[in-house]
């Protein structure tokens, strides 16, 4: 189990599924949303009030769920693996009302064919190590205005992975913790 780290919901323990999954550890998460606090402080914008967030690759949720905690009107979640998908829906119904949330059963890499109720504060990508699909879904993205003006989208990937940044994109922050680099995006 994991925990919320902050928030209207700190310290409410998560499920984690058993394989397959890689949850983002309570430091970095920490450290994630510190950094894009501090960048919405400095910019005079509000992170979460009626805005929301987008979780890619979902796995437990624990990225939008904290959105959530922290004051997010909604998040979004997008997870293929049905075992992984029965431990998210648990814990989005533990955490959030049902006006919170939405669930799609489906690849991440198809997020553009979804109608977004919010403006979009933050976009997490996490994927399995395994697999490098950022530069063909931060295209696809931001080709489908998903990637909004004051969008960062969050990319946490091991720290060997390299790829192009996508023209329209520049970088905000890098961190590497460990084996994991994350990189804040925001479009140009």
């Amino acid at each position: 189990m994991i925990n919320i780290i902050g928030g209207k919901y700190k310290r409410a323990k998560l499920e984690v599924p058993i394989q397959n999954v890689r949850p983002t550890s309570a430091i970095k998460r920490e450290a994630i949303f510190s950094i894009l606090e501090s960048y919405a402080l400095k910019n005079s914008y509000n992170l979460y009030e009626d805005k929301c967030f987008i979780d890619l690759f979902a796995g437990s949720g624990s990225l939008g769920l904290e959105a959530i905690s922290r004051g997010s009107a909604f998040s979004y979640f997008f997870e293929i693996d049905n075992e992984v998908l029965n431990t998210l829906t648990v814990n989005c119904k533990k955490i959030c009302k049902e006006n919170q949330f939405r669930i799609y059963q489906q690849d991440s890499t198809q997020a553009i064919d979804v109608n977004f109720d919010y403006p979009i504060s933050g976009i997490f990508i996490d994927p399995p190590y395994k697999l490098n699909p950022f530069n063909n879904l931060l295209k696809k993205l931001l080709d489908n205005n998903i990637i909004q003006k004051n969008t960062i989208t969050i990319v946490e990937a091991n720290n060997k992975t390299s790829f192009e940044l996508v023209n329209g994109l520049s970088i905000l922050n890098e961190r590497v913790y460990g084996k994991t680099k994350i990189l804040f995006l925001k479009k140009n």
